[in-house]
């Protein structure tokens, strides 16, 4: 195999075209392997695999950079940096990233997943490389819907405006997540929106279609000329009206094109735009065929993505499944309920609403401010939003949130999937921010549930809500909650009576651990008392005199400890008591650091925040703070704890 023997770039030079063409056969068999074994980011990488090889035989890297945006395109990159081998453990607990890893190599610039930073990050590096004084080439690899990001067009005002050398790759291959939302069609949209343009068009068109014969040929030949010119003029003119110089479009999987057309824009002294279309998923039938979820990522959900659009017929062994039936029956009963998602309504699960509701969803592409600050328009209007993210990409869009709908009090409800530990993605994906992020907006009611019916319940409650509110949950399998036990409205939920001594409020997907460590505990003597409190924005004042009256509170969540669930309850007990009654609080929680990939069980595992991880932590309570169990004088320090605890900082 010629695989083999591919260590570096440099291996790649000698090659012939025929040895390439096997080579890049040989990749994406490699590829498919890999990513079925461990999961993975498949149609992304099947794709660039000719660009890839003809980027490396052109640049040399890594004196050159090369940045990859949306990263999870990068596996080809990997290969034939040297990391081959390493595949066997990708995206694994101390193995592979799925993304570039500035640690992994030195052809690794950036640790990006979130899309649209490769064009900043590359006008910062290309200036830096001028002032210093020395040559070096910035390649900037943009595409999966990365261009309808606002950060993107930012940059590249600005490469334009400044001339700095930097060569733009635009991956085209017409998605994103799911089907690309936008095309660079400013200038055309000019045009076609120019009314003596209609008119001529429309006669056109009609005189056409009135030929004997030929009419209706003729005008499929005319509309399919029209497109053509369309895809071929509109990038053209956006983006040399930037400043920035265009080529193309080429093949993105002619290597030698690609290198010719590469070699040339190395050459030129501004900012250059290659323009190169290929083809997601390709070489693998499955993935070529797969129109969203195969294309992306192999372990995707697909029951979530495709199932039926009737609320009864979903299954509900999710979260995120349980808020895909409640939101379509929710809005089979009012019509002003939107749905809104940032070009992921697959793994949001909005295509059943997308699919009976299609005139009331909106995907507004790779653009989360923009989703935020639209719904907030949308609710100005008398609309009921209701905004579908990932967690870790709702940080994107938290100026927005804060200003654009909090602010202004309205109704938006903010969905937020994938929150807390999210696992095999590495530190960029994991949603730990989103409840300290939430709780900062005044006036946002922040959702936890514990189980999927909770979902449902929530999203009710939700929709009634004057102002902004946030529902999170996590990707990770939901545990049905116990017949007659779902909270109701705004209240918190009385899970389980001790002994007055200790009292655990968990928070979120934490309680069925602390429910497993109350259990542990019995058998020690040890007897605590579990609120789940459902509304963390509001604790539910019976939860706070209950908890007021045991001698030591603890808190569990799977957001992170600093400024999170954990100290905002903590602060609402000492508010609602009188001054020095309030009994002390232990904050258990994600620590302030980035954690790398891994299973999530394992990473909540190592933290401490599993079920005997959070047993061992009410013991080290009780032990320290023994006069305080014993009602005798304030609360003892803390002893030391085990290196997870030590991290968290958890009994300060």
């Amino acid at each position: 195999m010629i695989l083999e023997h591919i260590d570096s770039p440099a291996d790649l030079r000698s090659l012939t075209p025929e040895e390439l063409t096997i080579l890049s056969a040989e990749i994406r068999r490699f590829i498919v392997d890999a990513v079925t074994a461990t999961g993975g980011h498949l149609g992304s990488n099947l794709g660039v695999v000719e660009l890839t090889l003809a980027l490396h035989r052109t640049f040399d890297s890594p004196r050159d950079v090369l940045l990859w945006d949306t990263g999870h395109q990068a596996y080809v990159h990997k290969l034939v940096t040297g990391r081959r081998k390493a595949f066997a453990d990708l995206r694994q607990a101390g193995g592979l990233s799925g993304y570039p890893n500035r640690t992994e190599s030195e052809h690794d610039w950036v640790e990006n997943s979130h899309a649209s930073t490769s064009l900043s990050y590359a006008h910062g590096l290309a200036s830096a490389f001028e002032l210093q004084g020395v040559d070096r080439r910035v390649v900037a690899v943009i595409g999966d819907g990365a261009l309808t990001g606002g950060m993107a067009y930012e940059a590249l005002n600005n490469l334009g405006h400044s001339g700095k050398p930097v060569v733009i790759v635009l991956n085209d291959n017409g998605r994103s997540y799911a089907p690309t939302v936008s095309r660079l069609s400013l200038s055309l949209t000019h045009l076609r929106l120019n009314p003596s343009y209609i008119q001529a068009r429309q006669r056109i068109r009609h005189l056409i279609r009135e030929l004997p014969a030929v009419g209706e040929l003729a005008y499929s030949g005319v509309h399919g000329l029209t497109s053509a010119l369309r895809e071929v003029v509109t990038p053209h003119t956006f983006f040399e009206a930037l400043g920035i110089r265009y080529a193309g479009p080429i093949d993105g999987h002619d290597i030698a094109g690609m290198e010719q057309a590469l070699s040339n824009a190395a050459g030129w002294p501004g900012p250059i735009v290659v323009h190169v279309l290929t083809q997601k998923g390709r070489g693998y039938a499955p993935a070529e065929e797969d129109d969203v979820q195969r294309l992306h990522d192999v372990k995707v959900n697909v029951a979530t993505a495709h199932g039926p659009a009737d609320a009864a017929e979903l299954p509900v062994t999710t979260y995120t499944h349980a808020f895909t039936r409640a939101l379509l029956r929710h809005a089979e009963d009012d019509r002003r309920i939107v749905a809104i998602t940032a070009a992921m309504p697959g793994p949001t699960g909005l295509l059943p609403f997308e699919a009976r509701f299609p005139e009331r969803f909106f995907d507004v592409g790779i653009a989360e401010q923009h989703a935020v600050t639209s719904a907030a328009g949308m609710a100005m209007a008398g609309l009921r939003p209701v905004v579908a993210v990932y967690s870790t990409f709702f940080s994107r869009a938290f100026d927005q949130a804060n200003l654009d709908v909090g602010l202004h009090r309205l109704p938006v409800v903010l969905v937020l999937d994938r929150a807390g530990i999210t696992g095999d993605d590495g530190p960029s994906h994991h949603g730990v921010l989103d409840m300290a992020l939430g709780l900062s907006i005044p006036g946002m009611t922040v959702f936890a549930p514990s189980s999927a019916p909770e979902v449902e319940a929530m999203l009710e409650a939700a929709l009634s809500l004057d102002g902004p509110s946030m529902i999170r949950f996590p990707k990770t399998p939901a545990p049905r909650a116990a017949s007659g036990s779902v909270g109701s409205g705004l209240l918190a939920r009385h899970v389980r009576s001790g002994d007055g001594s200790v009292c655990i409020l968990a928070v979120g997907k934490l309680l069925a651990a602390v429910e497993d460590a109350a259990g542990l505990l019995m058998s020690e003597g040890i007897d605590v008392t579990i609120w789940d409190p459902r509304v963390v924005s509001a604790p539910d004042p019976a939860m706070l005199a209950d908890a007021g009256r045991h001698r030591v509170v603890i808190t569990a969540e799977d957001g992170i400890r600093q400024g999170g669930a954990g100290m905002f309850l903590a602060d609402a007990l000492d508010r609602s008591l009188p001054c020095g009654a309030a009994p002390p609080v232990v904050n258990l929680g994600i620590p302030r650091a980035y954690l790398a990939q891994g299973k999530p069980d394992r990473i909540l595992s190592d933290l401490g925040l599993d079920a005997e991880g959070l047993a061992l932590a009410v013991r080290k309570t009780v032990a320290a703070r023994a006069d305080v169990l014993a009602g005798q004088v304030p609360a003892a320090p803390a002893v030391s704890l085990p290196a997870t605890f030590t991290a968290q900082e958890n009994l300060d």
